[in-house]
């Protein structure tokens, strides 16, 4: 077993899903479905949006925090709660606790976007005190349990535990109430891997014939990593771009369910993740934070090599898990989504210390429609050349074969700087 019999509490169910969701039925909002005109375009289905960032703290985790914090006894009132959170599970946590008038601390790691943070506290009050430590949410985790050690505090799960599994599970209900049949495919994020287990339990019996899909960002597939292995294992290095979803390790119960179920998973480049966020908010109109956005970021016509091709003329719903975003985080955003495009490169390129090289290079080297977007010079006296780390934006993909040509055919030392390069993600 993959949870100690000692401390093992039931699975939830179907039944503990439609439980939760008339007991936090006034504390949260029934969410629009919304149907995407750009991707039912694109790959000829039916893709409907659920909205959860539209929820009071713009993510669907207030399901789950105040499905868990109802039920608490008033000898656990006394002892208060704790929690660790990427942000989102701690803003329905916060809320949660002051409306119920319960004490609570948040551990947030160093990562979390300040716009989270300032939210956090905004819903919590006087009711709840946040702590920022550690570089992710494992090391934020941990530090929750060692104070619920100190001091007997109860532990709320993101997502590994049936009472927070079972009320982020309430999306699924709502889903077939407003479509009123059941859709096709279930695309859902996956982090810890709450939200997918708890709608896989209700789909199992309400919707058996829909295809629930997981979705991880590539860069933090710990469930992924998970059934790989038969058991939770913890990742080493991982991306935190896609914050609410970068999780190191799955958790016990979301990954009993997961495979009691036999959900497919996926992973999805958090550039393409970047990509989808810009088109969410551009022509969508939609602000989806990184995670938010990896759900139909995965959506692509069959035949097109996309994390999940769904077949024309049917119904897909697509969890837009949440709006957290921080906007000074774009640049980062609009970054990783021209890379993913094949838009924009980075070289090192050694200039001659001599007068007109690097107009030589402007003239010779760059093709009509490129820009430099990033030149970076060190220039020594003692050196006979001195390297530039230049960033280079194009006007379309097709222009990167000529634009190497042209660095080919020229005097000048350049070297390619490839994306697993140290240096690219010093600069990048």
């Amino acid at each position: 077993m993959l949870i100690e019999q000692r401390n093992r509490r039931p699975l939830p169910t179907s039944a503990d899903v439609e439980d939760a969701a008339a007991r936090i039925s006034d504390e949260i909002v029934t969410t629009p479905l919304h149907v995407s005109d750009r991707l039912s375009q694109l790959t000829g289905a039916t893709v409907h949006l659920k909205r959860e960032d539209l929820q009071p703290v713009r993510s669907y985790k207030i399901r789950g925090a105040f499905n868990f914090i109802l039920q608490l006894d008033e000898e656990q009132h006394r002892r208060g709660v704790v929690c660790a959170s990427a942000g989102n599970h701690a803003q329905g946590f916060a809320r949660a606790c002051r409306a119920l008038g319960v004490k609570g601390t948040i551990f947030v790691p160093k990562t979390t976007p300040r716009q989270k943070i300032e939210r956090i506290r905004y819903f919590g009050g006087e009711h709840v005190e946040v702590i920022i430590d550690g570089s992710t949410y494992d090391d934020a985790s941990d530090l929750a349990k060692r104070h619920s050690e100190l001091t007997d505090a109860l532990v709320i799960s993101a997502f590994d535990d049936p009472l927070t599994i079972a009320g982020q599970g309430t999306i699924a209900l709502e889903i077939l109430e407003q479509l009123g049949r059941a859709p096709d495919v279930i695309v859902v994020p996956v982090g810890g891997g709450g939200l997918i287990a708890g709608m896989a339990a209700y789909a199992s019996v309400h919707m058996p014939q829909t295809r629930v899909v997981g979705v991880e960002p590539h860069g933090a597939a710990s469930m992924t990593a998970a059934i790989a292995a038969g058991r939770p294992v913890t990742l080493g290095n991982i991306d935190t771009f896609a914050d609410g979803t970068a999780v190191r390790r799955a958790g016990d119960y979301t990954l009993e369910m997961i495979r009691q179920y036999d959900v497919p998973m996926t992973t999805v480049q958090e550039g393409r993740a970047a990509t989808e966020m810009l088109s969410l908010y551009q022509v969508d109109g939609i602000i989806a934070e990184p995670s938010g956005a990896i759900a139909p970021a995965a959506v692509g016509p069959v035949g097109s090599g996309a994390p999940v091709e769904v077949a024309p003329g049917s119904d897909v719903v697509c969890i837009i898990s949440g709006g957290n975003n921080d906007i000074s985080r774009y640049a980062e955003v609009l970054e990783r989504s021209l890379v993913h495009e094949g838009l924009k490169h980075y070289f090192i390129v050694n200039f001659p210390q001599e007068p007109g090289a690097l107009r030589s290079f402007l003239n010779d080297v760059l093709g009509p429609d490129d820009d430099i977007a990033l030149f970076d010079y060190v220039k020594r006296n003692d050196r006979e050349t001195g390297p530039a780390f230049v960033g280079i934006t194009l006007g379309s993909q097709e222009d990167l074969g000529p634009l190497l040509e042209r660095m080919d055919a020229s005097p000048l030392e350049i070297e390619r700087v490839s994306q697993d390069s140290p240096l690219f993600r010093m600069f990048v």
